[in-house]
């Protein structure tokens, strides 16, 4: 399931726990699942799942922290929230709302829902004590109006393998590969996930029953590819990476043309990264692999010998929005030292809007109200565009979106928020 919704274009109109087209918004209880979700896939255009998927999302759904909007006994709108813990510059591991499952009604549209569910479900995320608000856009326009910007970017690529080579480091040898069963070893993969989590801004703690997302299998999603395969690494007796990939096979009259199509891909060091992707270059009967959605600055692209026959695209990932701006800020670390009063503006959530005094370095950092002078304007987006530290303050800047107000404290803010590796979602929600 992606996040997101299909109202482009609703009219953003002040609404409350009620909207004006009558519609009433309340908790979802776990006997308005199933109409609930209807309703949410027919805004996604109707296509049906596999009742394995459908069971797994309703087991993931946490009704407490969703909402639907009924028009008498029909259920006309849908969002959620899901309770994450996301790894921000410096390691720690920030509570987050992970915003999912957000869908109008097209019968619906125009009436101010997808507002009204905003607000209600902001207010609660800042109840819950949450300073974050994360998610997936399906259109990302629509959610700049409450405040949320594209924080994380994920990198595409079709590299041609029959003619692109991959320069291994030294130690690849000593990784040892073997074929496992993609459900037999969750356990063993979803360990190795878990170590990785605080290595890079943008990665999602995963709690129990997410690991499941990553071994579902839709035989009519399959468009001829095999079933799910995965190669787990050792080194010295430990796993210490696993791949999850697909193979189809195609052939032409010259010969084999067969596609190797990356799921998801883990190591706990450079040197494993460098094994698994060595040998994904290099499986028979292929001469080409997919990847979508990985970090901006993974090795294997200075590892390549030809760029250009990769293909590469970039595509936003994950929406940050600063729910709570003096709490989200002083919750990561800054790699180089600041001290800057921040003009705020933020119409959505008014408890944001003033001047906040930051200061912090690598070791930790304090956010708090100031009266003193201003030095950047911005608004709670241009912040959540850079929280994690991938899209910087500067460039910003440059397009019009940040405002200096004293010489120096841009350049200056820019650098400490950046961070040493790409923020990157590892996958949706």
């Amino acid at each position: 399931m992606t996040t997101g919704a299909t109202t482009a274009g609703t009219t953003t109109r002040p609404a409350g726990r009620a909207t004006s087209s009558a519609a009433e918004l309340r908790t979802l209880r776990q006997d308005d699942w199933d109409s609930w979700y209807d309703t949410l896939l027919r805004a996604f255009g109707g296509v049906s799942e596999s009742a394995e998927e459908r069971e797994l999302w309703r087991a993931l759904t946490v009704c407490e922290r969703s909402v639907g909007a009924w028009d008498g006994e029909r259920v006309v709108g849908t969002a959620g929230a899901f309770g994450f813990r996301l790894t921000v510059p410096g390691g720690a591991s920030v509570p987050a709302a992970g915003v999912t499952m957000v869908g109008v009604s097209q019968t619906h549209r125009r009436r101010g829902l997808l507002t009204a569910m905003m607000r209600r479900q902001l207010d609660d995320v800042r109840a819950w004590g949450e300073p974050l608000a994360v998610l997936t856009a399906s259109e990302p326009m629509i959610y700049g109006r409450f405040g949320y910007d594209a924080a994380t970017f994920g990198l595409h690529a079709e590299i041609d393998t029959s003619r692109v080579r991959l320069s291994a480091p030294a130690g690849v040898d000593d990784v040892r590969l073997r074929y496992a069963d993609p459900v037999a070893e969750l356990d063993v993969c979803e360990a190795v996930y878990a170590r990785t989590v605080a290595g890079r801004p943008g990665m999602l703690a995963r709690l129990p029953g997410w690991e499941r997302l990553g071994v579902l299998e839709a035989e009519t999603e399959r468009d001829g590819a095999s079933a799910l395969q995965c190669v787990v690494a050792e080194r010295d007796g430990e796993v210490t990476g696993y791949a999850r990939f697909r193979v189809r096979p195609e052939w032409t009259d010259t010969g084999h043309n067969g596609q190797v199509l990356l799921q998801d891909l883990a190591g706990v060091d450079p040197v494993t990264d460098a094994a698994l992707w060595r040998f994904l270059f290099g499986i028979d009967l292929t001469t080409s692999l997919k990847v979508r959605g990985r970090p901006l600055d993974e090795a294997w692209r200075y590892q390549v010998s030809d760029v250009r026959r990769c293909r590469l695209r970039v595509r936003d990932s994950l929406h940050v929005r600063l729910v709570d701006v003096g709490a989200a800020l002083q919750a990561r670390t800054y790699q180089a030292p600041v001290d800057v009063v921040l003009e705020v503006e933020d119409a959505f959530c008014p408890w944001n809007e003033g001047r906040w005094r930051l200061t912090g370095d690598a070791r930790g950092a304090a956010c708090g109200r100031t009266a003193d002078a201003a030095d950047l304007a911005l608004s709670v987006r241009e912040l959540g565009a850079a929280y994690l530290g991938g899209v910087s303050l500067a460039a910003l800047a440059a397009a019009g979106r940040v405002r200096e107000l004293r010489p120096g404290a841009l350049a200056a803010a820019a650098v400490g928020f950046g961070a040493p590796t790409a923020p990157w979602l590892p996958h949706g929600f």
